[in-house]
This record gives C-alpha cells, structure tokens and sequence, in this order.
C-alpha cells in the first residue's frame, strides 16, 4: 500500500490530470440528498473536494455558506478561479486534519476513501469535532477494496463500529442510485452527530 499520500501525491495526480475517481457530475445520492434540503444558510463543509461538483451544484440550488478543502494546490487555484465571483464559497488549501470550524453538514465524496485506511478513526475522530450538536456526515464509501493506491474500500461490516461510537447512524445502506461504473460499490451514508 502507498502509504505517502501527501499532499506531493495529490498535487501530481491532478497535475497528470489523473483522476478516474472523478465522476464529472454531481454523484447521483448526493444530489438526491442536496434536492431534500430546505435550509439553504446550512454550513456545508466538503473536505477533499476535488473538482468540487457538488459545490457547483449546491450554488445553483441556492446555498449560501460552503466550504471547500483541498491538499492539492492546482486544483485549490482552479476553485478560487472558478468560484471568484462566489462569495457563498470559501475555498481552502490545507490539511483537513489541521482544519477548524463548525458545520451543520459535511458531504463525503471519495475523501475517505483517498486516505491511507490507517488514518480512518483519526478521520471519524475530526469529522464529529467539526459538525455542531445534530449536525450530519453524508455521503458516499466505497465497498471494493484496492490493497496499493486509493481508492480504498471496505464494508458495512467495517464501517458500523468505525462511526457508531461517534455518531447515530441513520443511514449505511447500499446506494440505490450509483451512476452506472460504481453501482453495487457505494453505501450511501448518514450518520448524525449526538
């Protein structure tokens, strides 16, 4: 296993442009999800964010206070770029472990999955200290399991006592709505901080 995913391996995938995790779109459970939301001044964290799609997306729905986490420069100076004239999204270049504010809602898309499995309870650990009392961790974890690069997987079996000790989980069930190159792979997740 790749055990040095830092940031100088995140800045040289998105400068090789390799990203086959990227889907180009909103992932289909999260923009479900994003569809239900009524409160649109929610504080939405979106931790190694990528290409950011579901920011671009919770814009158009009308979404005000959103912030983005990257560790990789280039594709930090893309967001800043894109978003400018937004002034509803912050865009951050940093370690999401060292990161410090509070959120109603984080939205997971291959973030925890894009790190070395042994940072997984450290992980668990910082996503309850950043959501506030009742607030909610909701996304996306890989089923499949790949032993030497990201994306890293694992199952429901694994995931329950990962979380249940931090947070209620409401939700871990298979994804019914995976796009089509990752369905039967994703549990849709919604797990609420106590």
């Amino acid at each position: 296993m790749d055990t040095n995913l830092d940031q100088a391996y995140w800045e040289n995938r998105y400068q090789q442009q390799d990203t086959v995790w990227d889907l180009k779109q909103v992932s289909p459970p999260l923009k479900f999800y994003i569809n239900q939301l009524k409160n649109k001044d929610l504080r939405i964290l979106i931790p190694g964010c990528g290409n950011a799609h579901e920011a671009a997306y919770l814009l158009e729905r009308g979404f005000t206070n959103i912030t983005l986490i990257d560790i990789a420069p280039t594709m930090v100076d893309a967001l800043k770029e894109q978003f400018k004239a937004r002034p509803a999204i912050k865009v951050v270049l940093g370690d999401f472990f060292e990161h410090q504010g509070a959120y109603d809602l984080i939205l997971e898309q291959t973030f925890f999955c894009a790190l070395n499995p042994i940072l997984r309870p450290p992980y668990v650990e910082k996503m309850h200290h950043l959501l506030v009392a009742n607030g909610k961790l909701v996304g996306v974890l890989f089923q499949v399991f790949f032993e030497k690069n990201p994306p890293f997987g694992g199952s429901k079996q694994e995931y329950v006592p990962l979380f249940e000790p931090f947070f209620n989980i409401k939700t871990l069930e298979n994804c019914e709505n995976s796009c089509l190159k990752r369905q039967g792979s994703e549990l849709f997740m919604i797990l609420q901080k106590g």
